[in-house]
Order: structure tokens, then C-alpha cells, then sequence
């Protein structure tokens, strides 16, 4: 059959190579052309392609399936396995660290080519329909025929946002980010890990995380609410230095005698959590099409899950196609799959967005409700009994729905009276006494 894809970021890629691997003719239509001859790679539109990332185990092993010289192009440039130990010494894998620019360069470079495989420059205008079955795309005007169209453009995608129902889940999280990328000077040691993939630190009124790539090169991100505009400050880069002085642990991440900063200060918007089915306004499921990614399921950054969950969608989507799935209906068990699937994860993240800005405002922990997953895993530092639930879901490797046997353990610390202390660090107002004294632009 003839597919066609739109966009062509690391969903659509996949999910190209695979099928055209399967011996469909694919065109995946994306506005942007890929790296420039230079090397520099812009990605325009994208804003998160240069901002920090986390790969879960099922990354690596959707291109070990898949597309193998991908995965052996992304370990050759650097990126880094990432292993989890239990408590009683056994290990899980953890993913890997990389950059997403590492990752989609080294997937890229290895589908370019790939018989079957078209992808091409444009801008798609719409899908092409008949009666309520899609037919292709409309591509800078001119039609483009097939027999399944697939949505990989991502949570903004407008080609197909008339095609389908409003989300079942969204919202502005309520916090926004910046971060920026540093690499460790020779014989530096990293800095302090909350865990194997991330060191996290909590202050009042406001996070810092630090993810770690691949060749000593990490990202700093602080998280403010948005609804506090004094810190949006930390876009220019005098002031998101101070500031990384001013915080401990962070200052010994970005020491300048132990790292250099090798990118801007990054700004991203404010963040959305959003889950939207393949139903369309009416309630049916159009034929010949299907959504797919961040199109489906998009969470906040902070726990970098977003091309994992895009990846595992792929993986089930080409499961039912190998099954012999009618490509006019495939998106119907699809959809089921991903409101198991999928849709928990995003919940997840509202849970514990929510529950984030409650306590940054002041307010006591709710115990009268579902406690968030991330309260869940901080009681584990006083009940032991929680700590065999966590590497599963940090993994990814199970749900979010594991961590339900130990809740009740966790609102019992709660209840006790225990509170996550915050860590050691300025206010959220001291920070922004500290900003202030920065040397910032007119």
C-alpha cells in the first residue's frame, strides 16, 4: 500500500523506514529539510529538538527491532546506556543518554536512502477526503494519493485538527521552563544524581533538574510557575548564570572550572499535558487514517518521556498493520490500545502537575485524594517497602498504575505527618532578588 506520513521528526522517521522496510511505498512530507550541508541543523518549529531529553529503555529497543544501524549510529556518537540497580542488587535497564539532536541525526542518516522511502520537502495543506475516508494529502497544492495517512506532526500539527474531537486531556500545566546545555571540561566529574537519570532538586517555589547526554554534555533546567512572571529573567544568560551559582548542587554542576556552557540560554513556552483519541467530531473513527506521537499523547518534559511514549505507539501501530489490520479501520483497536495504554501516562502528569503548583503555593499535601506519583516515590526516603515499585516506573516499564500497591504506604508517611523537606536553596524570592543583580539587558 501507499502511505502517507505527515512530518518527518523521529515518529514519522520510524515509522517510514519500518513500513517502506515491509515493502510499503512511503512519503513522509515534512516543511523541513534536514541538516544543512554545513552541519548545522536548526530545526525550525521544533522547539524541543534542542532542549533536554530522556530516553527509556523502549527507545533503544524499538531501533534494535527495527532499524538497527540507527541505533548503531546513535552509539557510535556517543550516546550512553543508563542501567538501574535494586535494592537487592539486581539491575534494569535504564535507557540511554543522548540528545535529541544525537538521536535524530543518527536516525536520520540512517533511513536517508532506505528503498520505498520518500521523503519529502513541503507543506501539507490537508488530507484529501472522500466523504468521511481519507485519500492522501494536499501538499503545496497539489494531491498526493494513498491508501493510510498517518498524523505524525506532533500536539500542534493544524492539517488534520479539524479531522478529529477535542482533546479528551488538555491544559497548560501552569509552569514553563528554560534550560541550557554545558559540557564537562576534561577530567571533571559529573556533578550530584538524584538518580541514574536525572539529579532533581526541589525548592520552594520552583525545580531544578539536571538531565545528562552523551559525552559529558548535560542540561540545566529550572521550572517556574507561570504564573509568577518575575523569573522569566533566567532567559538571559547573566542572570540564568547567577543564578546557577547561587543554587547548591547546581553551582558544582556549572562550576567554570568543571563545565562550559555550550548553548544560549534556551527558552521554552509554557507547557501542555494533552491527550486527544482518533475519534472524530461525531464520534466515529475515520477510515484510512490514524494519529500518531505527540498527535495522541503529549506530557511536560520533566520526567522526558515524549519520544518514548511516540515510539511505543509506532511499534503497536506496525504490530497491527503486521497482523493484517484493514488499513480503513486499524486506527479503531488503535485507539483502544492507546486509552490503555497511553492516555495514563498524560493523567499521570496532571496529577502531579497540579499537585506541584499546589505545594509551590503554600498548600498542604491533599490527602483525601489520589496521591501524585512523584509524593509517592519521595516517601520511599522514609518507607523502604515503596523503593521495588520505582525503577519499573521510571523505566517506563510498566504503567503508572504500579506505583497503586504502594500508595496507600506512602499516605500512611503522610498521614504520619512527614513532608518532603525542600532542599537546601534561595527561595523562590530570594532567586529573584539574585536575578535582579544580574547584569541583564536593556
Amino acid at each position: 500500500m501507499h502511505v502517507a506520513i505527515i512530518g518527518a521528526g523521529p515518529t514519522g522517521l520510524f515509522l517510514g523506514a519500518a513500513l517502506a522496510r515491509r515493502g510499503h511505498r512511503v512519503t513522509a512530507v515534512d516543511r523541513d529539510a534536514g541538516p544543512d550541508p554545513d552541519g548545522g541543523w536548526a530545526r525550525r518549529g521544533v522547539m524541543q529538538f534542542h532542549h533536554a531529553h530522556g530516553f527509556r529503555p523502549q527507545v533503544g529497543e524499538a531501533l534494535r527491532a527495527e532499524l538497527p544501524e540507527a541505533h548503531g549510529r546513535w552509539v557510535a556518537a556517543g550516546a550512553e546506556p543508563i542501567t538501574f540497580t535494586l535494592d537487592d542488587g539486581r539491575t534494569l535497564p535504564g535507557g540511554m543518554r543522548s540528545r535529541r539532536e544525537t538521536f535524530e541525526r543518527a536516525l536520520r542518516a540512517a533511513v536517508v536512502g532506505t528503498p520505498g522511502l520518500d521523503l519529502r520537502r513541503g507543506h501539507v495543506d490537508g488530507v484529501v477526503l472522500d466523504g468521511s475516508r481519507a485519500r492522501g494529502l494536499r501538499v503545496d497544492g497539489v494531491e498526493l494519493r494513498a491508501d493510510l495517512v498517518i498524523d505524525a506532526s506532533g500536539r500542534s500539527g493544524r492539517a488534520t485538527r479539524d479531522l478529529r474531537a477535542a482533546p479528551a486531556l488538555s491544559g497548560h500545566a501552569g509552569v514553563a521552563y528554560v534550560d541550557r546545555q554545558y559540557r564537562l571540561l576534561p577530567g571533571a566529574d559529573p556533578g550530584p544524581m538524584t538518580n541514574p537519570l536525572a539529579w532533581q532538586a526541589e525548592f520552594d517555589g520552583y525545580q531544578v533538574i539536571v538531565f545528562r547526554h552523551e559525552q559529558g554534555i548535560f542540561s540545566v533546567l529550572i521550572v517556574r510557575p507561570t504564573a509568577d512572571p518575575r523569573l522569566a529573567l533566567l532567559r538571559h544568560g547573566p542572570a540564568f548564570e547567577a543564578a546557577c551559582r547561587a543554587i547548591p548542587g547546581l553551582d558544582t554542576w556549572t562550576d567554570p572550572e568543571r563545565a562550559e556552557p555550550i548553548t544560549p540560554v534556551l527558552v521554552g513556552g509554557a507547557l501542555v499535558n494533552h491527550y486527544r483519541g482518533q475519534a472524530a467530531p461525531d464520534g466515529s473513527v475515520r477510515p484510512n487514517f490514524v494519529a500518531v506521537g505527540d498527535a495522541v499523547a503529549t506530557t511536560t518534559p520533566m520526567f522526558g518521556r515524549g519520544i518514548t511514549t511516540s515510539l511505543l505507539q509506532a511499534r503497536e501501530l506496525l504490530r497491527r498493520l503486521d497482523d493484517g489490520a484493514d488499513p480503513a479501520d486499524v486506527a479503531v483497536g488503535f485507539d483502544a490500545w492507546c486509552e490503555t495504554a497511553m492516555r495514563p501516562w498524560v493523567a499521570d502528569h496532571v496529577r502531579m502537575d497540579a499537585a506541584m503548583l499546589d505545594r509551590w503555593a503554600g498548600h498542604d499535601i491533599d490527602l483525601d485524594q489520589r496521591l501524585p506519583s512523584d509524593l509517592v516515590m519521595a516517601a520511599a526516603a522514609v518507607e523502604p517497602a515503596i523503593r521495588p515499585a520505582l525503577p519499573p516506573y521510571l523505566a517506563m516499564l510498566a504503567g503508572p498504575e504500579c506505583l497503586d500497591a504502594v500508595e496507600p504506604l506512602a499516605a500512611a508517611v503522610y498521614r504520619g505527618g512527614w513532608r518532603p523537606p525542600r532542599d537546601e536553596g534561595p527561595s523562590r524570592d530570594e532567586l529573584v532578588a539574585v536575578l535582579r543583580g544580574a547584569p541583564v539587558p536593556a
